[in-house]
């Protein structure tokens, strides 16, 4: 998997000049270009920080659906996350994907960032440490990882355009931190974003030289966010290598005569297209030989989609144990764990419980092959032992959702899901296929398409005033049974490829449906330039009586040994492109979650979010349980936690506000279209300690099935500047069951020269312990975690002197403290 220095430069110099620049931007959406003078094949890449989706946006085309990577940083298991990077690396290779855009090592800077489920945590050590353990899991098995979007691109609102105003300190020992980590591990690129930094769009800021190549000593290639190159001249010279997608970017044919008219140097051009070569060759692609797995021949995006393997019992088992391993017990009051044994009817409630959220919404979104729901899960896990009742509730704010096959048929072949028809200008068909549901981000492209028809024969099991819709941008119309609807044009608001291609606005109309009556629902949109194709149809019942759904549940509950209520936020809220403007998850389910807890005291309340939410309700239930986006094996795994087969292992990788008022950062909102981060190095529970604000809950807080006490703190009498640190925790298990314990380790620095956090995250070590058994965490607090930039010097320096190293369970509960005197060369 490899090519020597002087192997690549022979074989750069078998091409002209004009030749290496055209290698430098994509051949498609997701390829690369080939390069048949060299042997070199085309590279495909694809998204995936959750699953590997491959070229195709196409439900047929399934893939395994990890938790959210907000639930793989709770688990702080750096083992477990390069387990399921193996994983992915495996789909990876089974789609032919050779480079993966996966992980995101953005930080979770406001609890408002609209994306912070793709993202790992609120802590740059924590995030690094998570990030390169599945960079190692991905590149171990032969695919490359991207670490992506370099940098301080942590909010979604004008992300295209936003200039990000940051210190250097802040950028420094934040921000960039997180892909020092990933380059450490030798992660194979590095994606641009499409924010500016300090004035200068990413993919031609300085940074992409330096530090990356220049300081790290990166030697991969740095690929732009997938159209964030607006320009010829500034991003070529710059340390960008890679322009996607293609084939009409900025660069291609405009590169190549930058070159020939000497803008850009042909040096420059040569060490990106070495980088390609280098990237090439550890893939396979370069060169004479047999292809590797992941190169072997692929079917184009618009070929029909091969037939799915069906998901190995290994890979069920583990995303199963990610599930259970990254679940967080942020309260219980003796409820938590459940004993099958000892229930005759549980009651599971709410609309989450039956359509749990398995993943975000965006451009990392996949099609799972299956998706347990929570009441799937309880369902399977009381089957034959207690009765399962479930009541839906309230339905959850939002958009109404795409069509499903089980609530509608072909009106062709009569089959489950909807025709897709493919039209000219005419009106005469041209192309059609059954799909399976109503969210068609890619309808197959023919010659002559000018409309995308797509029409179900809708099955009502509810009688009312229906909500009907169509999503998309151009010239649209909607209508029932031969009745138009809704006709219209919309055009796009944004260039946001998220929006465009992935979730276009909808326009609704309302009517009355009929149990027993069917009705032919016909949706069109046409084609036009700059507005995508993505056609999304969409129906909801009538919404249930918000005054009698909570009675409803409350006697539902009132009649049950216990009650799940599940409550959650919705793609309309987490989602890429878009940031929150509230944590709030609405009066509705508030209200449920009060009715349900007053009902019964042995409720446990599962949320189910990517992020931050509040909730008001929590000191009222018997537990709270954080699921996250699960993916596809949630409900099973939240069913193992629920009834004590397996501990909730989760910490908060974020720290929660209570209320939004409270957070100490909630700014996303550019002016004049810059967004300073003003709060400099005070990022997370370092905010909060600032500000002496108590949250919800801490950074690092989780509870599991058993007890435990925090007994004794080891730390060496002086350690070297620069050097890592050694400390030792005893801790004891006090509960009567055996259970993991994340011991935490935070450092402190009175007196400092320089500012800094009260205290801030420096290590940590997860340990076992049975019944009263005491053991002792060894945690290593890296050298960096006691450095700190010094801008005047440019230049890491570390203070000597006494520190303070603190251990415990989260960021706000650290009862062990002891000193530390860094002594020898670094003071600064």
């Amino acid at each position: 998997m490899g090519t020597s220095d002087e192997e690549i430069d022979r074989l750069l110099g078998k091409l002209t000049p004009r030749a290496r620049a055209l290698l430098l931007d994509g051949a498609t959406t997701w390829r690369t270009r080939a390069e048949p003078a060299l042997g070199l094949r085309e590279l495909v890449m694809s998204d995936g920080p959750a699953g590997v989706r491959g070229e195709a946006w196409d439900e047929r085309i399934t893939s395994v659906l990890l938790p959210s990577a907000s639930a793989l940083a709770a688990t702080w298991d750096e083992d477990l996350v390069e387990s399921l990077g193996g994983l992915l690396a495996a789909e990876a290779r089974r789609k032919g994907v050779d480079v993966l855009l996966a992980p995101t090592l953005n930080l979770h800077r406001s609890p408002l960032g609209g994306r912070h489920f793709e993202c790992f945590s609120e802590d740059p050590e924590l995030t690094g440490r998570v990030g390169a353990a599945l960079v190692r899991g991905v590149q171990a098995h032969g695919v490359a990882a991207t670490a992506k979007h370099y940098v301080a691109n942590d909010s979604e609102t004008d992300r295209l355009t936003v200039d990000v105003r940051v210190d250097e300190r802040a950028l420094r020992e934040v921000y960039l931190a997180p892909f020092e980590a990933a380059v450490a591990a030798g992660v194979r690129l590095v994606m641009a974003g499409y924010n500016a930094v300090d004035g200068t769009t990413m993919t031609a800021n300085a940074l992409l030289s330096d530090p990356l190549k220049g300081e790290w000593g990166f030697d991969g290639v740095v690929v732009s966010d997938w159209g964030a190159v607006r320009s010829t001249e500034d991003t070529a010279r710059s340390g960008l290598d890679l322009a996607m997608p293609g084939p009409d970017s900025p660069w291609g044919e405009a590169l190549a005569r930058a070159v020939a008219d000497g803008a850009v140097p042909e040096d420059t051009v040569d060490d990106k297209v070495r980088r390609l070569l280098r990237l090439a060759a550890w893939l396979g692609a370069l060169g004479e030989g047999e292809p590797t797995a992941s190169g072997a021949a692929r079917a184009g995006t618009e070929a029909p989609p091969a037939p799915r393997p069906a998901v190995a019992p290994r890979e069920r088992a583990l995303a199963r144990r990610a599930v259970a391993a990254g679940s967080v017990l942020l309260a219980n009051r003796g409820v938590l764990p459940l004993d099958p044994g000892r229930l005759r009817t549980v009651a599971v409630i709410g609309a989450h419980a039956a359509r749990t959220r398995t993943q975000g919404g965006g451009s990392a979104g996949v099609f799972p092959p299956h998706e347990v729901s929570v009441l799937d899960g309880v369902r399977a896990a009381l089957r034959g032992r207690a009765r399962v009742v479930h009541v839906p509730g309230p339905r959850p704010d939002g958009p109404a959702p795409p069509l499903g096959h089980d609530a509608c048929t072909d009106p062709r072949s009569g089959l489950p899901g909807v025709l897709l028809r493919m039209l000219d200008a005419d009106g005469r068909e041209l192309y059609a296929e059954r799909r399976r549901g109503g969210r068609l981000l890619e309808p197959r492209l023919v010659p002559g398409a000018h409309t995308v028809e797509v029409s179900a024969r809708l099955r009502p099991r509810t009688a009312g005033r229906w909500t009907l819709g169509v999503a998309g941008f151009g010239r649209m119309s909607l209508a029932l049974d031969g009745r138009p609807l809704l006709a219209g044009e919309l055009t796009p608001p944004t260039d946001d490829p998220a929006v465009v291609h992935v979730n276009p606005p909808a326009q609704y109309a309302g009517a009355d449906l009929a149990v027993g009556q069917d009705a032919l629902l016909v949706a069109r949109r046409e084609l036009a330039p700059g507005t995508g194709r993505a056609t999304v149809v969409s129906a909801a019942p009538p919404a249930p009586d918000a005054a009698a759904s909570p009675a409803e549940a409350a006697r539902a509950a009132a009649g049950a040994d216990a009650a799940i209520v599940v409550v959650g936020t919705t793609e309309h809220g987490e989602c890429e492109g878009y940031d929150r403007t509230t944590l709030s998850l609405g009066a509705t389910q508030n209200a449920l979650v009060r009715a349900v807890a007053a009902a019964n005291p042995r409720t446990v309340a599962v949320v189910n979010s990517g992020g931050p939410v509040e909730l008001p309700w929590r000191d009222a239930v018997g537990a709270v349980l954080l699921a996250w986006f699960p993916g596809q094996e949630g409900g099973d795994g939240l069913a193992d936690v629920l009834f004590g087969r397996a501990e909730p292992g989760g910490r908060l990788p974020t720290t929660w506000p209570a209320a939004l008022a409270d957070a100490p950062v909630t700014r996303t909102l550019p002016a004049d279209g810059r967004l300073p981060y003003d709060e400099g190095l005070h990022v997370g529970h370092r905010g909060w300690l600032r500000h002496t604000r108590v949250p919800a809950y801490w950074f690092g807080h989780g509870l599991g099935y058993t007890t435990w006490a925090h007994e004794e703190l080891t730390v060496p009498p002086r350690a070297g500047a620069g050097e890592d640190v050694t400390v030792r925790v005893r801790v004891r298990n006090t509960g009567a069951r055996s259970g993991r314990e994340v011991v935490q380790v935070y450092l402190a620095r009175p007196g400092s020269a320089v500012e800094r956090p009260v205290r801030w995250f420096a290590g940590y070590a997860a340990v076992r312990a049975r019944p009263g058994e005491s053991v002792t965490a060894t945690v290593r607090v890296p050298a960096r975690a006691l450095r700190h930039w010094c801008v005047r010097e440019r230049a890491w320096r570390t203070e000597t002197g006494r520190w303070r190293v603190l251990a415990g369970r989260s960021a706000g509960e650290v009862p062990l403290v002891a000193d530390l005197e860094v002594v020898g060369p670094g003071s600064g």
